[in-house]
């Protein structure tokens, strides 16, 4: 199943990124992965947090926030892994848009965050193939 990425716009000005990031520890939010991307005048923030309902309450109080569904590919721990899983969705004709990687605890080992153009059938695939993806409760469990 899908799981649900947070992007925050941040103003690139010195600051703003401490403080959207305060805004998170001070309400008690577990960043599980994150990736940052940035223009002269911006940045936009990619969380997958412990709360998103949360994080997307309090975060809107002070930025422009949206949502976005995005997998979360397990990766194994050898040479070749990424290729695997992007050689997989590659030969089923779905568009990487993104990607940037996490490491969670040894249970759940490490995944590379997806956004396709396609989740459902990007899923399917991933499944068919024997890749397993993350739920929203397993980003929770964390």
């Amino acid at each position: 199943m899908a799981i649900k990425q947070i992007s925050v716009f941040v103003e690139n000005q010195k600051g703003k990124l401490v403080d959207t990031v305060r805004v998170l520890a001070d309400n008690e939010i577990n960043i599980r992965a994150m990736s940052i991307a940035d223009t002269k005048d911006f940045g936009i923030l990619r969380l997958i947090t412990s709360d998103n309902e949360k994080s997307l309450r309090v975060l809107s109080e002070e930025s422009v926030v949206n949502t976005t569904e995005v997998i979360a590919a397990k990766l194994q721990d050898r040479v070749g892994s990424l290729y695997r899983v992007i050689d997989i969705l590659a030969k089923a004709d779905i568009n990487l848009e993104y990607m940037y990687a996490f490491t969670a605890s040894k249970v759940f080992g490490a995944y590379v965050v997806l956004r396709v153009d396609d989740v459902e059938h990007a899923e399917e695939v991933l499944k068919s193939n024997g890749v397993p993806t993350l739920t929203e409760d397993d980003i929770t469990e964390m």
